[in-house]
């Protein structure tokens, strides 16, 4: 499989990477969450997710570029991911194709991002329009899917990881729902079989809620790249605080290791 470097960091080789979020509502509060994980970053933090849906004056494209520009000055070498998570995927807003393509563009163009989230199930033509504008500034970007209601099955979330692999995503992310126990195993499965059999770049992929949590630690084990920590407010359900996460990600990559199993 293939790595994708993100800044300094290199996905998919070694530990998963640890990503947290930022969810502040204002310019203010988004800048001083960054000063804060600045503060504890170093061997904790290798990627922030700025969540700009969250942002009150996020439909103004100039300005989110422009508090782009400042979370960078911040966060200096410590990449961020620039995400807008539309409301029919579990996000706070929902905004016209039109604004979300130019908000994607204004931030991999000016906007200071590493790279850029995509939706990859809307519109075809937004998410290669997308996709095309983001890649000719030289801008990763992460395809997603999330579904907060449910888990779909095993060979569903595969066929749709490989879609998101066919239409040209850097980064294959996938985040479900678990009613189940089983729910959790089948995501599971379904990362195991796509990292094994299809995979040639990396994936990121949750089962969220308590039950899910095994899946952000695990990664390393079935195939996931990369996994999503709080230090304060969480992003979705299921996070875990950074410093617990890191030492559950430590051991099972000292372990793996120790028992050369990979």
């Amino acid at each position: 499989m293939n790595t994708v470097r993100i800044g300094e960091v290199e996905v998919g080789k070694g530990m998963p990477k640890v990503i947290v979020p930022i969810v502040a509502k204002t310019r203010e509060g988004i800048l001083d969450k960054a000063r804060e994980i600045r503060s504890v970053a170093p061997g904790t933090v290798d990627m922030v997710e700025w969540r700009a849906d969250f942002y009150d004056e996020v439909t103004d494209v100039e300005k989110t570029a422009e508090t782009g520009r400042l979370l960078r000055e911040i966060l200096k070498e410590i990449p961020f991911l620039f995400t807008f998570r539309t409301a029919r995927e579990g996000g706070e807003k929902e905004i016209p194709a039109e604004l979300y393509t130019k908000l994607n563009q204004a931030m991999a163009e000016r906007g200071g991002a590493s790279c850029v989230d995509v939706e990859m199930f809307s519109d075809e033509e937004t998410v290669k329009e997308n996709l095309r504008n983001i890649h000719a500034c030289g801008i990763p970007v992460i395809g997603s899917r999330h579904s907060f209601t449910e888990t779909p099955a095993a060979e569903v979330m595969v066929r749709e990881l490989r879609k998101m692999q066919d239409l040209g995503a850097d980064i294959l992310k996938i985040a479900v729902m678990p009613k189940s126990r089983k729910d959790v195993a089948v995501l599971l499965s379904a990362t195991a079989d796509m990292c094994e059999n299809y995979a040639d770049r990396p994936l990121i992929t949750m089962s969220m809620g308590p039950y899910g949590m095994i899946s952000r630690i695990s990664g390393e084990v079935f195939g996931s790249s990369m996994t999503f920590g709080a230090l304060g407010e969480v992003s979705a359900p299921g996070q875990l605080p950074v410093s617990a996460l890191n030492t559950a990600l430590r051991l099972v990559h000292d372990e793996l290791i120790v028992r050369q199993i990979k």
